[in-house]
């Protein structure tokens, strides 16, 4: 139960080298852990004062430094040391009486009466960051499929942690792992592959109910890589060009059937104005010595009461002149 930072009970003992390449990355930078050196200096120190004091007023006061003097000066030192404890800013500890439950004390200076009251667990009360994974798990569709997770958590009551359960970072880390595999035999690969948002507030509500009686808060479930058959990749990717040519044929589709109401609608407008006809049959011809880049060249005659009947007409009119 005493834990003195992250350790391999944490991350999981069943974690894939691909996880573990993805948990560290080379050249990645990593921050100095937390320690409690200075707490463990301080019972050392505290001891060995101790036992120089009382050897020292034993010689100096009563003149007698022998074998009883110095086991006598060690039994004090010892005794000091499990009356102070020091508890470090993230650390709570459990004190027993009796063996039974009496307080959870921390952070700072501790004091307690050497044998009776013992220090039953040091709990972390800092967010934990436990890696998981399914490998080879079935989908509905009878898919195998490997993922990788992370778990947010932290303790939220130190005496539910320690009293409730007996190893309580490994049970959430079986929990979390059980919890996974039935969410994804209960989906289909193509839902496992594009519902991670769901998939994480699903694992992170159950896991949640499972802990919540060890005083052990579930902070968020995040979701690191999702991988499936390469043969059956293929056929996804397949299915997904396929899904978006179709769409792109509807929305083709659908223009045409716009543009054609359209000009069925200009039909029906240059059917019955004249005037309209003949300047859209003018743009045209415009348009087209345009993109040319010919020259018309309008004469006096005749031939300007072509443009009432068709742009074909107009241009056998002009006789190729540009």
């Amino acid at each position: 139960m005493k834990r003195t930072g992250t350790s391999k009970t944490d991350a999981g003992t069943s974690e894939s080298p691909r996880a573990t390449a993805l948990a560290d990355p080379p050249n990645a930078f990593v921050p100095p852990k937390a320690t409690r050196s200075g707490a463990t200096l301080f019972a050392v120190v505290q001891a060995a004062v101790v036992f120089i004091a009382v050897a020292a007023v034993a010689f100096f006061g009563f003149g007698a430094l022998n074998l009883w003097v110095l086991v006598t000066a060690l039994v004090i030192a010892v005794a000091t040391s499990m009356t102070v404890h020091i508890a470090m800013e993230w650390e709570r500890i459990v004190i027993f009486r009796f063996g039974a439950f009496n307080r959870v004390a921390g952070p700072g200076l501790i004091f307690m009466i050497p044998v009776i009251e013992q220090a039953a667990c040091r709990i972390d009360m800092r967010t934990i960051a436990t890696t998981f994974g399914a490998e080879k798990t079935l989908t509905s569709d009878l898919v195998p499929v490997d993922i990788d997770a992370v778990l947010f958590w932290m303790v939220w009551d130190a005496e539910k942690a320690c009293v409730e359960v007996e190893n309580y970072s490994a049970a959430v880390l079986y929990i979390a792992q059980t919890a996974m595999r039935d969410a994804i035999g209960r989906a289909s690969v193509a839902e496992v592959a594009l519902s991670r948002d769901q998939l994480d507030k699903e694992l992170k509500e159950v896991i949640e109910r499972e802990t919540e009686p060890w005083g052990i808060a579930i902070l968020s479930v995040k979701i690191r890589d999702i991988v499936i058959p390469e043969e059956l990749q293929d056929v996804m990717s397949l299915e997904a060009q396929a899904e978006r040519e179709k769409n792109a044929r509807l929305v083709l589709a659908s223009a045409e059937q716009d543009i054609s109401e359209m000009i069925s609608a200009s039909s029906d407008v240059y059917e019955n104005n004249d005037s309209a006809l003949k300047i859209r049959t003018m743009h045209l011809l415009y348009e087209s010595i345009k993109k040319s880049g010919g020259t018309v060249v309008t004469v006096p005659s005749s031939l300007s009461d072509g443009l009432g009947s068709s742009a074909q007409d107009v241009l056998k009119g002009l006789g190729g002149k540009e």
